[in-house]
């Protein structure tokens, strides 16, 4: 039943691994046009952004396959530990500031997420600054892509949280109780969505670490709180930077901003080996 329904949405999830170049169906306004054509340009960017990422499963390519293969071993072996993985960090909630887990639950609240997101993106809409609007549709569009994927992943797969103490490999699909909500994260989708796209804006590796360690408080938060099993967060964390990378990626050949020609300081990368399952970054 676990690789079953694991299996549904990382056919999903990898669709948005590797998009091709396509010239969006409308021209790029010039610096002299109003505020609101820039907002008509960004919207369709991002519908076309979301719906490009959607449609990515039907050009699959062999190392797509392979890439699905690995990360649903790795993802089923990492299950193993999930429990004593829950153990562990109810171990040391009590020594977690407050202010720490709070922090993270504000950052990965819906309502919250969205009114800082619409924050970024205005500031750069009525300021005429083309890098931070660029952000913000970065943002928005993954948010949107990532936070559909999760809400079918959620109530399709319906496993239960560590807080309805029926055990990790406990599922209910299409189960309409909350405790039934725990795969995949939803605020850990939303803190990596946004960090990992303002991390992509900056060139100093210090400031991205800082942006990602910040991005990590929600998610390290959910798990203190045992409202998530470390597979959750896992995966979460995946698909975001999954979305965020596939949609940079199309925003980039489809020449829809101006991004500066660099080489690529961080490289993410996802390892399965006898004793490793889990992200890495290369500097």
């Amino acid at each position: 039943m676990r690789s079953t329904v694991l299996f549904v949405v990382f056919i999903f999830v990898f669709g948005l691994s590797n998009i091709s170049a396509q010239q969006l169906p409308y021209n790029k306004p010039s610096d002299t046009v109003n505020t609101w054509q820039l907002l008509r340009y960004d919207l369709k960017t991002a519908f076309h952004s979301v719906k490009h990422s959607f449609t990515r499963p039907l050009h699959w390519k062999q190392k797509d396959f392979t890439t699905l293969g690995t990360l649903l071993i790795g993802t089923v072996v990492l299950s193993a530990i999930d429990d004593e993985a829950n153990t562990f960090f109810a171990r040391q909630e009590a020594d977690v500031p407050n202010i720490i887990k709070d922090f993270g639950w504000y950052v990965g609240n819906p309502q919250n997420y969205f009114a800082a997101t619409a924050g970024i993106y205005g500031f750069g809409l009525f300021t005429k600054n083309e890098k931070i609007r660029k952000t913000g549709i970065l943002i928005i569009s993954a948010s949107f892509t990532s936070g559909l994927l999760q809400s079918i992943g959620k109530n399709a797969i319906g496993r239960a949280r560590p807080t309805a103490n029926t055990g990790s490999a406990s599922f209910d699909p299409f189960s309409k109780a909350s405790k039934y909500h725990s795969f995949p994260s939803g605020h850990t989708v939303l803190s990596i969505t946004m960090a990992h796209s303002i991390a992509k804006q900056f060139d100093n590796t210090w400031s991205k670490i800082g942006v990602y360690t910040l991005g990590s408080i929600a998610p390290i938060s959910r798990l203190l709180d045992g409202a998530h099993w470390l597979t959750d967060i896992a995966f979460s964390t995946a698909l975001s930077i999954i979305v965020v990378d596939g949609i940079d990626k199309f925003l980039f050949k489809s020449n829809a901003y101006n991004y500066p020609k660099k080489e690529k300081s961080i490289s993410w990368n996802f390892k399965f080996t006898s004793n490793q399952v889990g992200v890495v970054g290369t500097f």
